[in-house]
């Protein structure tokens, strides 16, 4: 069995924040590491449902896509996408 490749994925939508009091939604644009577009997907409704506490029903996702490293601005995901081995 073949080995699976990790790809990047730029993950751009909406969120709406203080949906009790006065709900706005805003635009995020995120990137993850995941084998499958599925997995990326599930990784953002978790990160943003905890760090903001917001439902699925509050983020809406625009677009999604596989980006190559050159393209990612976020030096956490860069620093793991060149890491060459684990501690």
């Amino acid at each position: 069995m073949g080995e699976a490749e990790i790809k990047i994925f730029e993950i751009k939508g909406l969120m709406m924040l203080s949906h009790d009091s006065f709900p706005t939604w805003h635009k995020f644009t995120v990137y993850v590491r995941a084998l499958r577009e599925q997995d990326a997907l599930e990784k953002v409704f978790s990160e943003l449902g905890s760090r903001h506490k917001l439902k699925r029903r509050h983020i809406r996702i625009e677009s999604i896509r596989a980006v190559s490293p050159e393209e990612v601005n976020d030096a956490r995901v860069l620093a793991l996408s060149q890491a060459t081995k684990v501690r």
